[in-house]
């Protein structure tokens, strides 16, 4: 089911004192950081290709129809993107796969036709276009020779109504009015990966295209390779999976920047969203985080200039390495008296029109961990046996 916001050791030993130890020590500690903080490394031998799609095919549900396709697609995503097919990888691919789609390239949605009208709807009352106007344009044959309306009322999934509404904006002068250029259309594939986020990866996609890459995302194959680049694609310090799925969900980064919320509510005193939205991108002004964060700016010893240039770095890891990330926890610890979090679920409730119920990012999160720790026990229990 896809939920989005638009249409995220100790060891004790006598021989660690050792001035001659320490070097190993920093070493190891280093590499095992790095281990937690990209998907592109992996331990023991490389697989093949083949020994890859075997190991998806154990993990995979019993009942997904054409498991070796699937098994393909997925394996050649991780191989094209150099991301190490560990176990935990391939669960966390296949839990968000199952939760959004149940294994379908252009799963159905619900009342898909009476959403889009809506949305047709209201993007004319706020233009002020009578409704007499969109029943006229509707009625119109477009390319397949049936009309907009029927076309609409027929629609069952995210694929179709895409490409009625390509039509649409290219072919009717109303199209251009009430969409231009933009497909209201946002998400689509198999892990219901944005349509944006994937126009952007293109660049190394491994495939011929001769669509569009709109088109791609509502393949098999485009949509694994770039749910799997979501997913997987981008280095972070999460001490679980637990928190890209909630990422997956709300944005990159999203788990990171709620704690980092969390700490500058601890340091000033004021409440925030923990959306993990640390600026605003729509507005010239600023948003409740940053003007927070200004609340700090004397003992941040920061300029509000400084403090927005930091900010922006939030969709990068390297908002970890700035003065503002280090500073913000060490006001936040001291008034807590404790060490905080570095990554919590943002508190985020799901909008959509497909979404019925009252849903969060946190829930959404929870379910695909639930599903990938299923799959974990899958080798646990072959391993047991």
């Amino acid at each position: 089911m896809y939920l989005n916001r638009s249409f995220q050791f100790y060891i004790e030993a006598p021989w660690l004192g050792s001035k001659s130890f320490k070097p190993l020590l920093i070493l190891a500690a280093a590499l095992l950081l790095s281990a937690c903080g990209t998907q592109r490394s992996q331990e023991g031998p490389e697989l093949t290709p083949g020994q890859i799609r075997t190991q998806i095919l154990r993990l995979m549900p019993a009942k997904v129809p054409d498991r070796e396709g699937w098994a393909a697609d997925i394996q050649a995503a991780f191989t094209a993107q150099d991301i190490a097919p560990t176990t935990q990888n391939l669960c966390s691919v296949l839990a968000v796969a199952e939760q959004e789609s149940t294994f379908q390239v252009d799963p159905p949605v619900p009342g898909l036709g009476k959403i889009a009208r809506n949305e047709i709807d209201r993007r004319a009352a706020r233009l002020h276009i009578p409704g007499v106007l969109i029943r006229t344009a509707l009625q119109i044959r477009s390319p397949d020779g049936k009309s907009y309306a029927a076309r609409l009322d027929a629609a069952r999934t995210e694929k179709q109504l895409s490409a009625i509404f390509d039509d649409f904006i290219g072919m009717v002068p109303m199209g251009q009015t009430l969409f231009g250029n933009f497909n209201p259309v946002h998400t689509g594939g198999p892990m219901q990966v944005s349509i944006a986020f994937a126009e952007k990866q293109a660049k190394n996609y491994p495939y011929p295209v001769s669509g569009t890459i709109r088109q791609e995302v509502f393949s098999r194959r485009g949509g694994m390779y770039f749910g799997i680049a979501h997913l997987l694609g981008y280095p972070a310090n999460y001490p679980a999976p637990l928190y890209r799925f909630a990422d997956f969900n709300a944005g990159w980064y999203a788990s990171r920047n709620a704690a980092f919320q969390s700490a500058v509510s601890q340091a000033t005193g004021i409440k925030l969203a923990l959306d993990g939205d640390l600026i605003r991108y729509d507005s010239t002004s600023p948003g409740s985080t940053e003007l927070a964060i200004r609340a700090l700016s004397k003992r941040l010893d920061m300029n509000n200039s400084a403090i927005f240039s930091q900010l922006k770095q939030g969709d990068t890891l390297e908002f970890e390495d700035t003065q503002l990330y280090e500073r913000v926890f060490s006001l936040a610890e001291a008034a807590a008296g404790k060490s905080l979090p570095r990554a919590i679920l943002p508190g985020i409730t799901l909008q959509s029109p497909k979404i019925t119920r009252n849903l969060t990012t946190a829930w959404f999160a929870q379910r695909v961990d639930d599903r990938r720790e299923r799959c974990m026990q899958k080798v646990a229990t072959s391993a047991g046996g």
